[in-house]
């Protein structure tokens, strides 16, 4: 699924409707000819398909966030893959005002950077990496990492956001992370951690123990990565959920 394959920003068409277009083998903005709805509806399509094809063409991923009903943001995933953000934090709790972010992980076209408190873990640094992102994946980011971030460095993350939790829900894929991997076949190198073994590698490392953190690292690092292959996988299965088996995109 593409942007350009979908109808439902535009005022007047739902699912129902767009389906109807997909059906009569409109799948694509290019492919509309007036038909198969009113000519009111027409219009806006016209209307909204010249304003937008410019904003796709510039890469404005924010115009198709504030278009798109947000459940429906995993649709801009094809277009802007190539360049998304994906990132994952580790935290010493769940409090800001309490606890401090340990190390950020971020992974963008096949490299990965980690971050980490005390060293290179700056607002200057975290600003770079968010700043000229189309797009950040995240997993259960919207109410976690992102607050977080903002809160402990004085950001203000405003990239359009798929946080996969809310997609994988609508594929009755519940429970954390590790669970909904090994749900869909994504194996890991090495066993799982969780979130009172992350504080305990750090508290290991505050007291000299460097191993402690390699650990810790490479757990955040696998996380990180392992959101592309998510991904993958979540938007392939929405797209055929939504789709008629026999249209062509």
């Amino acid at each position: 699924m593409r942007i350009e394959n979908s109808f439902i920003p535009i005022r007047g068409v739902g699912e129902t409707t767009e389906r109807r277009l997909w059906e009569a083998g409109i799948t694509r903005w290019d492919d509309f000819d007036g038909s198969v709805v009113g000519p009111t509806t027409a219009d806006r399509i016209h209307d909204f398909v010249d304003v937008a094809t410019d904003h796709l063409r510039r890469g404005d991923a924010g115009f198709f966030d504030e278009a798109f009903p947000s459940s429906e943001r995993w649709r801009f995933y094809e277009n802007f893959r190539d360049d998304a953000l994906f990132f994952d934090i580790e935290t010493t709790g769940l409090d800001t005002t309490h606890h401090d972010v340990t190390t950020v992980s971020v992974y963008r076209d096949g490299d990965t950077d980690t971050f980490v408190r005390g060293d290179n873990l700056t607002t200057g640094a975290l600003r770079e990496q968010f700043a000229d992102a189309p797009l950040i994946v995240s997993f259960n980011g919207a109410r976690f990492d992102v607050p977080f971030l903002e809160e402990s460095f004085d950001l203000s993350i405003d990239a359009p956001h798929l946080d996969l939790m809310y997609p994988c829900r609508r594929l009755d894929l519940t429970g954390g992370l590790k669970r909904i991997e090994k749900d869909v076949g994504i194996d890991r190198d090495r066993p799982d951690i969780s979130g009172e073994d992350a504080v305990r590698l750090w508290r290991q490392y505050e007291r000299g123990d460097d191993a402690a953190l390699d650990t810790l690292v490479s757990y955040n690092r696998e996380d990180t990565r392992n959101l592309e292959r998510l991904a993958n996988h979540v938007t392939a299965n929405l797209h055929d959920a939504c789709c008629p088996t026999d249209a062509t995109f």
